[in-house]
């Protein structure tokens, strides 16, 4: 029998080192399925080729997505050049090979290129991504044949740092911090070109989506293998921790029906509150004209 929607009764968010080869909702599905617990979905995507930390939020958790998803996000990328494939990554198919001028190999060029990337910018984005035109996904438009055309997206770019070049190959391994939003498959091709070249995404491991480290994840298995022996909220996270705002203590009576809060003037107005006891993160509340007002309230405690 398929279990019933937030039977279990937990509510919390995993740290997930995602392995190489899967979806992210494959992962959301394969936790499900151990857990038992329908209501789980994750906070920022990672392609199949990629590795690295993803937050899986569990039960009434999933609505933190709003306030994680945004968070920033820091890569450790390979970007290879000579060709470009229609995925932009090693997953697809080439469409063209380029030569490669010898100065790619020059650590101070190198340099020279990826500062050109800091700060603010528009980004095309790949066509084979999730991105909706007209209702559809542009991926599936791309691999139904379909020219698909998506509008430039700001994206803050606020570290590109070389941390070696492999001549053989060749490749540059960077390290990216940047904002919501930012393709590091368009990065890659956006910067064979600065380099008068082509380039790929060759190898992609996402090391931390804001205060949030993949030292601190767990491997799909042992989340499983936790679920199996009904102990998966001893991997939750701290919820509060992950949003990186201030937080306040509270009894659960004092926002069990949303009501406004007295004003911290401590903080900026639109400033955000994690409410919280001990165990549990409660609630969100958002400063509005000096008084402290209800934005998100868990009927069930977010486990800390």
């Amino acid at each position: 029998m398929t279990p019933r929607r937030a039977a279990t009764g937990l509510a919390g968010v995993l740290l997930v080192d995602k392995p190489a080869g899967c979806t992210s909702h494959d992962v959301v599905a394969t936790i499900r399925r151990a857990a038992g617990e329908r209501r789980i979905g994750h906070a920022g995507t990672l392609d199949p080729m990629a590795t690295g930390l993803l937050l899986v939020l569990v039960g009434p958790a999933v609505r933190l997505v709003r306030y994680l998803a945004g968070c920033d996000k820091r890569y450790d990328a390979r970007i290879t050049f000579g060709l470009v494939t229609d995925t932009l990554d090693a997953e697809g198919s080439v469409l063209t090979h380029a030569h490669v001028p010898e100065e790619v190999l020059d650590p101070a060029h190198a340099r020279d290129v990826l500062a050109g990337f800091l700060g603010p910018s528009s980004q095309v984005p790949p066509a084979y991504s999730a991105i909706k035109t007209a209702g559809v996904a542009a991926h599936r438009r791309a691999r139904a044949g379909e020219d698909v055309a998506l509008d430039p997206r700001p994206i803050v770019v606020h570290e590109a740092r070389l941390t070696s070049i492999d001549a053989s190959a060749p490749a540059w391994d960077v390290t990216f911090s940047v904002s919501k939003g930012t393709y590091i498959r368009a990065l890659a091709r956006d910067i064979g070109r600065a380099a008068h070249t082509e380039a790929h995404l060759s190898a992609l491991r996402r090391t931390a989506i804001g205060s949030a480290t993949v030292g601190q994840a767990h491997t799909l298995d042992a989340v499983v293998n936790a679920a199996h022996d009904g102990a998966v909220e001893t991997l939750f996270a701290d919820p509060a921790a992950l949003l990186g705002i201030p937080v306040r203590e509270v009894a659960p009576a004092d926002v069990a029906d949303g009501r406004a809060l007295p004003d911290d003037p401590t903080l900026p107005d639109g400033a955000r509150v994690a409410c919280v006891t001990r165990d549990e993160l409660l609630a969100v509340y958002r400063r509005d004209q000096d008084v402290l007002r209800a934005e998100t309230v868990f009927a069930t405690g977010v486990r800390r």
